[in-house]
């Protein structure tokens, strides 16, 4: 094979890639609604471009894509409302599941479940009695600087600045005491719901339901 022979076919190889990359890309014809009616083309309208529409091959007579309309900025915040209520729920099942797994993995036997409820029982218990003689004393002490108080009155006597301090500074100190007591009642009332649902929780996660129903 002579030199100017070789070098003719060198260069229509090294030619090819470069046709490659010149062939015209595949036409597309589109579909959409315009007034109630279909309407299809090879070229896409500047009415039509915010419009639902299908693309569809020339080359395949296939749909090659649907696009959905332009949505307005309204229904666009809507959707993203939508999908980030979406995203919050699917965290919050995804935890509750962790929750329930963790439950289940934790306890052994129902028995060690109300166990550790007797124990919070307990807690709550005895903190409700400290509040009670907390409260007792309190009250006991509130009464005793507002007799003082009553008795200066009655005297005739001016009640000094701190004797109205302290009364006040005891009356506040009653008010929060019966409030945390307040609130250790309800604890203790939601604690016969909580062990129920910790124990519906605990029979699901470990298939006891399941198996009961089978």
């Amino acid at each position: 094979m002579s030199i100017t022979r070789s070098l003719m076919l060198a260069a229509l190889f090294a030619a090819l890639p470069a046709v490659a990359q010149d062939k015209p890309a595949e036409r597309k014809l589109y579909c959409w609604d315009e007034g109630g009616r279909k309407v299809c083309g090879d070229a896409l309208p500047a009415s039509a471009v915010n419009s639902a529409r299908t693309e569809i091959s020339s080359r395949t007579g296939m749909p090659a894509a649907r696009l959905g309309r332009m949505l307005s900025p309204s229904e666009q915040a809507e959707a993203a409302a939508q999908e980030a209520a979406r995203r919050q729920e699917a965290e919050r099942i995804a935890a509750q599941k962790r929750s329930d797994t963790a439950l289940a993995e934790s306890y052994d036997s129902e028995d060690a479940l109300r166990h550790a409820f007797k124990v919070r029982y307990e807690l709550v218990d005895e903190s409700l009695k400290t509040s009670e003689m907390t409260i007792s004393t309190q009250r006991k002490s509130l009464l005793q600087l507002m007799r003082t108080a009553a008795n200066l009155e009655l005297e005739g006597k001016p009640v000094n600045e701190k004797l109205s301090q302290d009364i006040q500074a005891q009356r506040a100190a009653l008010v929060d005491a019966m409030q945390m007591q307040q609130q250790q009642q309800t604890e203790r009332h939601l604690l016969d719901s909580q062990q129920q649902e910790a124990l519906a929780r605990w029979r699901k996660a470990r298939g006891i339901e399941a198996a009961a129903t089978e």
